[in-house]
């Protein structure tokens, strides 16, 4: 279905609360946008919202099935004003939202479906999952020049860390059960990608609630959905592998001459399961066996 905007959405979706969980997925360019569509249906997410350009085209088969709404990738937050609104909107609903070319990947996500891994995490009284960005890329960028190949994707082994991530109000303490996670293409080009960007942690999971607000670096201002996990045990952890930075890199003017190859001595080639990902160390299961 198509709707002119946000708005009227709203106004439709009082029937949604109850027919969770919804994925938001925001298209900034026509890469990929029909796969990664097609992807978060089959995880089995009741509602998929496609934001998008009007002049962007989808699939007829992925059209007749999800929600289209008008979108400016060039509009200031507009994400995080759009995630806000619809959270607000649907209080009590477990969302997601994610990027055109980005795949969410959970702990046996072959077998399970979304809507159990959201009931498993609130039973653990989880009201947000931490999720992970791992880039992917082409391996032969002269074939794949905007970087993306779904048969030849391949993503850094190694090279991710975390740091203690620091209070805003005192530098010398740090968040409790909160860190910066680092990695993949952003720690490697990193003279070309903004500190504020270099992060690579997204709360991409979340249950909504009213006044709840995404901020612009991927977090909330409920500080416990930014928590990695409870105080008494490790909880489960997300995957979204994303092409998004490795398009951003060589369309750079900046930075494309600069990387003939995004391929090194720890690239692997992406198997597109979930047990590569926990073998990585890439996510984890917590509790969840």
């Amino acid at each position: 279905m198509q709707y002119s905007g946000l708005s009227e959405f709203l106004k439709d979706a009082r029937a949604l609360p109850g027919k969770g969980p919804v994925a938001m997925i925001f298209c900034e360019d026509e890469v990929e946008i029909d796969t990664t569509l097609r992807h978060h249906m089959q995880c089995g997410f009741a509602h998929v919202l496609a934001f998008m350009p009007t002049h962007f085209s989808l699939a007829p088969d992925v059209a007749a099935k999800v929600h289209r709404l008008p979108f400016d990738p060039a509009a200031d937050q507009a994400v995080p004003r759009i995630v806000s609104r619809v959270a607000s909107a649907a209080p009590g609903l477990w969302m997601f939202y994610c990027y055109n070319a980005e795949y969410l990947f959970y702990p046996f996500c072959e077998t399970r479906s979304v809507v159990e891994l959201m009931a498993f995490h609130a039973e653990e009284r989880r009201d947000a999952v931490l999720t992970y960005v791992v880039d992917l890329y082409a391996d032969d960028l002269t074939r794949h020049p905007d970087a993306v190949s779904l048969d030849d994707a391949f993503l850094d082994r190694s090279g991710y860390y975390a740091l203690a991530r620091k209070d805003a109000e005192d530098d010398d303490r740090p968040k409790e059960r909160q860190l910066d996670f680092f990695g993949g293409l952003r720690w490697r080009y990193e003279e070309h990608v903004p500190a504020e960007r270099r992060k690579i942690d997204r709360i991409a999971l979340f249950r909504a609630k009213p006044g709840l607000t995404l901020r612009e670096d991927h977090t909330f201002d409920d500080e416990e959905y930014n928590t990695y996990a409870c105080p008494w045990h490790n909880n489960l952890t997300a995957a979204l592998v994303s092409f998004r930075t490795a398009k951003a890199l060589k369309r750079n003017p900046g930075s494309t001459f600069d990387i003939p190859t995004f391929k090194w001595h720890n690239s692997t080639p992406f198997e597109w399961h979930s047990r590569q990902l926990l073998d990585l160390g890439l996510m984890e299961p917590g509790q969840w066996f």
